[in-house]
């Protein structure tokens, strides 16, 4: 808790080079593009629309009673952010190395500020889901805002926290381990296709479903899905199962990178 304590002191200590690097991280994504910002909603909807064809019509993937759509907009999204957080969290202590080494930063800063710069973006894709939730759909499988949106929030913090303890734990083993850098683009591949964000869980075999629900991420989507597609909030256990996981890895994120740090400077 102690570890947990000196960051949150130090994140308000150092609130502007926070931001700084939020700003910096966004001139430097959308230099010299033309539409700019604008990026960010457009690359969710083009995904998408490339996703859902493909497995909805070559595939022939749906979600019976559900809007598939929205289904699979939910999941990309969701999982996009994990993916893309946790990759440039665990690129940021190396690329970093020369600021580190002119003046004394807190090393956690630059995991966590690049998870806050793509949560910016993630919040700005939620336009577009919102957008194909109001104008999609027919019938049963329109999706309707509900009272339980107010617990989106909720849903999308803990993913947050979930996501820095893993960015805290990847940019501190690749320090060690550059090799980590093309292990996690297997991994994450992997992942992806274990967590169903184009295909329903019921389509895997019974007995696997436990093993595919022990996923975190499903977790998290799931419970999203629950609110957007059926109107219904996930339950009390699945509430706090989300608290926890956020709270243990993060600790454990914080925990494994404290320990650490200060022996970076011998390998980056």
């Amino acid at each position: 808790m102690k570890t947990i304590k000196n960051i949150l002191s130090n994140f308000n200590r150092y609130t502007f080079l926070m931001k700084q690097l939020i700003l910096r991280d966004f001139k430097v994504k959308y230099k010299r593009s033309i539409l700019g910002i604008v990026w960010s909603l457009l690359y969710p909807v083009l995904m998408m629309l490339v996703m859902a064809m493909v497995f909805s019509q070559m595939f022939k993937v749906s979600v019976e009673g559900v809007n598939y759509l929205v289904y699979l907009m939910t999941g990309l999204v969701m999982f996009n952010y994990f993916n893309e957080a946790t990759s440039t969290a665990m690129t940021s202590v190396v690329t970093n190395f020369s600021l580190i080494n002119k003046v004394y930063i807190p090393k956690y800063i630059f995991p966590i500020a690049k998870t806050l710069f793509v949560g910016i973006n993630f919040l700005l894709t939620l336009i577009p889901l919102l957008a194909i939730i109001l104008f999609t759909g027919s019938g049963e499988t329109k999706c309707i805002i509900n009272i339980w949106y107010i617990v989106l929030p909720y849903i999308f913090i803990c993913l947050m926290f979930f996501t820095m303890g893993i960015g805290l734990l990847l940019s501190s083993i690749s320090v060690f381990l550059r090799d980590m850098f093309y292990i996690y683009g297997i991994i994450i591949t992997i992942w992806n296709y274990v967590t169903p964000v184009f295909y329903d869980i019921s389509i895997i075999p019974t007995a696997l479903q436990p093993i595919f629900k022990l996923n975190p991420l499903y977790i998290f989507i799931n419970g999203a899905r629950s609110i957007i597609l059926y109107g219904n909030p996930p339950s009390m256990i699945e509430i706090i199962v989300m608290l926890l996981i956020s709270i243990a890895t993060f600790t454990i994120g914080a925990i494994v990178f404290k320990k650490n740090q200060d022996k970076f400077i011998y390998y980056v």
